[in-house]
């Protein structure tokens, strides 16, 4: 299992509470993400949101892409998996701004492909807000003109939206063959163009017996593709204690509703309309982000431990890990589970054979 955590460019995870001690600041997440990797995490989401969704949106939010080569410039092996919207990057000039950014971290840049949801942030924007299939139609050509002149000396394509003619890309991308093209989707639509166009999916957190038939459908696009096999990563929200008791006392405070919703609450009757869970555990489930408390790796070290080495079993290769107060939970998480998984695999890859 690889692990990865969100990195907080909204100052937090937590919809209900306010602060939660960590800035959305340059300097927060350059000395996160510094000790990330002295502590063994493997790769860090920036997440593309030009509005704050977690704690409203007037409140600060890091721009990903300005941060993300920030970030390779001043780190040395965590790989920074940036979120891009086709919708608000034209492809060409995404492909060189990218391949440069991978060549500052030495082949470290992988992306997290997101077909944008949110129609308000792109009018205010001025941008274009494509209905949802026509969402995929766009990142499908999009995606297809970066993987062209990424691998190509020089790249023409002729689409319904982009058109190039002889452009060239250098540098080309340090990573060979490309970067690592991360995205998650439930449709139709998205799931045959993950399947067809990326190199990993990516999913919100769910109870392992959701997770393993989603794999397992994913394999077999992926197999009728002509593919092989792909990564499998999933969000997920963690809360580790020395005792059940007290991890679940901070599930009570991280889940708590205030009378007056915050700020974070806005866009709450836009995410209802997609979801039919009752009005109460939607509020929990709104509370943190990705559907984060669906897999409850909530409790106890061994009890994490056991969790994450279920979902391995069914396929799972990468955990997306959200924590608040993050510098301090990352810590203890690494100590905790990541530091004793590693060695407990390291165990038994040297054991000796019995004859």
């Amino acid at each position: 299992m690889r692990f990865g955590y969100w990195m907080p460019v909204f100052g937090g995870w937590l919809r209900n509470i306010p602060d939660e001690g960590m800035q959305a600041s340059w300097d927060y997440v350059r000395r996160l993400t510094q000790r990330s990797e002295e502590t063994g995490w493997d790769l860090t989401l920036i997440a593309e949101l030009n509005l704050n969704d977690i704690k409203g949106i007037d409140q600060p939010a890091l721009d990903a892409w300005s941060t993300a080569a920030a970030l390779a410039a001043v780190t040395s092996s965590i790989e920074l998996m940036v979120a891009v919207r086709p919708n608000f990057h034209q492809p060409a000039l995404f492909a060189k701004e990218a391949a440069n950014i991978d060549n500052i971290s030495g082949g470290r840049l992988a992306l997290n492909v997101v077909s944008s949801w949110w129609a308000d942030e792109a009018t205010q924007y001025g941008l274009q807000f494509d209905q949802h299939d026509d969402r995929y139609a766009r990142t499908t050509e999009w995606l297809q003109v970066v993987d062209g002149l990424w691998t190509h000396d020089r790249f023409s394509f002729d689409g319904e939206r982009y058109k190039l003619k002889d452009a060239i890309c250098e540098p080309k991308p340090v990573r060979k063959p490309r970067p690592t093209i991360y995205a998650g989707g439930e449709s139709e639509a998205a799931k045959t163009l993950i399947a067809t166009l990326c190199d990993a999916y990516v999913m919100h957190g769910d109870p392992v017996d959701a997770i393993r038939p989603k794999i397992a459908d994913m394999e077999e696009r992926r197999a009728g593709a002509g593919k092989d096999r792909m990564q499998y990563g999933m969000a997920a929200f963690a809360i580790v204690r020395d005792s059940e008791a007290e991890a679940r006392r901070e599930l009570e405070r991280v889940t708590q509703m205030p009378p007056s919703p915050p700020k974070g609450f806005d866009n709450f009757d836009q995410w209802l309309s997609g979801t039919e869970l009752e009005r109460e555990l939607k509020l929990q489930e709104y509370s943190v982000s990705n559907r984060g408390l669906r897999p409850n790796f909530v409790g106890t070290p061994e009890q994490v431990r056991d969790r994450i080495e279920e979902y391995e079993a069914a396929g799972l290769d990468l955990l997306l890990l959200q924590m608040s107060p993050q510098a301090e939970e990352m810590d203890r998480f690494a100590a905790q589970v990541i530091e004793p998984m590693r060695a407990r695999n390291s165990a038994r890859t040297s054991a000796p054979e019995l004859a």
